[in-house]
């Protein structure tokens, strides 16, 4: 039975992950930080087949321990300070968790395989926030990085760090570079999240209307579940690599309100939403979009979701959640 240790595991990559693996017939470990993460029950109730771990990317004694106890075969790290907004207000934190727990972390990993660093492989969650002012359209696995926020900029350390480790040493230690991939499982503060509950609540009478920034950013988003497809594909092959993970499309924040308020009946959204100055980012990014040619050829990795049939999932997922919390 294959052993996989998954940081992050309370995020909806490392939940879908987690179920992947288990349908694979791994054993898994997640490492969780603090006993009273609010997230620990979610992670119970959903997963009781994954062995929790307590640590924290910024304790490598923690990581070490951890590596003891689950002895993996495969390591995907997964966690991080991955909310952008965040990154500004608190960059210190940020670089410290995203970046520099990268470092303790695969550094941890080459010290646990000792003289066989063949019996583990390192999965690194990059961003395609790294790629910020964007130099290209589409962006590739070779497009210069120059990231727009502190969370990218740690993003980047991160994943020139796994490459130094796998050219350093030659680990088995692969990037994903993945692009806005999201889910029901997706927390409240990211856009897509926060649209879809909203608009839940609006066609249910529970909330008058929503607060959003820049209703023109577009994005390259996917779903989350066949993400995780590609992590995992990723520590099967032969070689360690990188890959960008999109799906070469990009839509709008409008087109994203269109088939959300389409979805509950609500044709004419406008009056329903506002614009605040407060959430529009100190330096937004360009037009992000993946190039994924290289994961389809190489990984032979698809998506299965297209973007309408993920936003319609996710209104449909809250509006479920709504009714049962408010009785509807």
């Amino acid at each position: 039975m294959p052993r996989a240790l998954i940081t992050g595991i309370t995020g909806q990559d490392g939940l879908y992950l987690s179920e992947l693996l288990l349908a694979k017939g791994y054993e898994v470990y997640g490492l969780i930080r603090g006993q009273n993460n609010p997230k620990y029950g979610l992670v119970r109730e959903l997963l009781p087949d994954v062995k929790l771990l307590t640590g924290d990317l910024t304790d490598f004694s923690s990581l070490i321990r951890a590596l003891e106890v689950a002895r993996p075969d495969e390591v995907y790290n997964l966690g991080a300070i991955s909310f952008v907004a965040y990154s500004w207000e608190n960059a210190l934190v940020t670089s410290d968790v995203t970046g520099k727990g990268v470092l303790n972390m695969i550094e941890a990993v080459r010290l646990y395989a000792g003289d066989d660093l063949s019996k583990v492989r390192f999965y690194q969650a990059s961003s395609s926030e790294m790629f910020g002012k964007v130099q290209e359209v589409p962006q590739r696995e070779n497009t210069l990085l120059w990231p727009r926020s502190p969370y990218g900029v740690a993003k980047v350390f991160g994943h020139y760090m796994t490459i130094n480790y796998r050219e350093s040493y030659g680990m088995h230690a692969s990037s994903g570079i993945l692009f806005n991939h999201e889910s029901p499982r997706r927390g409240p503060e990211f856009v897509t999240r926060k649209v879809s509950q909203a608009v839940a609540r609006i066609s249910l009478g529970l909330q008058d209307d929503i607060t959003l920034g820049n209703l023109d950013a577009k994005r390259d988003w996917g779903f989350a579940g066949d993400y995780v497809d590609a992590m995992w594909r990723m520590l099967q092959q032969d070689e360690a690599d990188d890959y960008v993970v999109a799906t070469g499309e990009t839509h709008s924040i409008r087109e994203l309100l269109d088939i959300s308020f389409k979805h509950v009946g609500i044709d004419d959204w406008e009056p329903l939403v506002k614009q605040d100055p407060r959430f529009m980012r100190p330096a937004e990014v360009d037009l992000l979009i993946g190039d994924p040619s290289k994961a389809q050829e190489k990984l032979g990795w698809k998506r299965q979701v297209d973007f309408p049939t993920l936003v319609t999932m996710m209104v449909d997922n809250d509006l479920e959640e709504q009714r049962a919390l408010n009785g509807r």
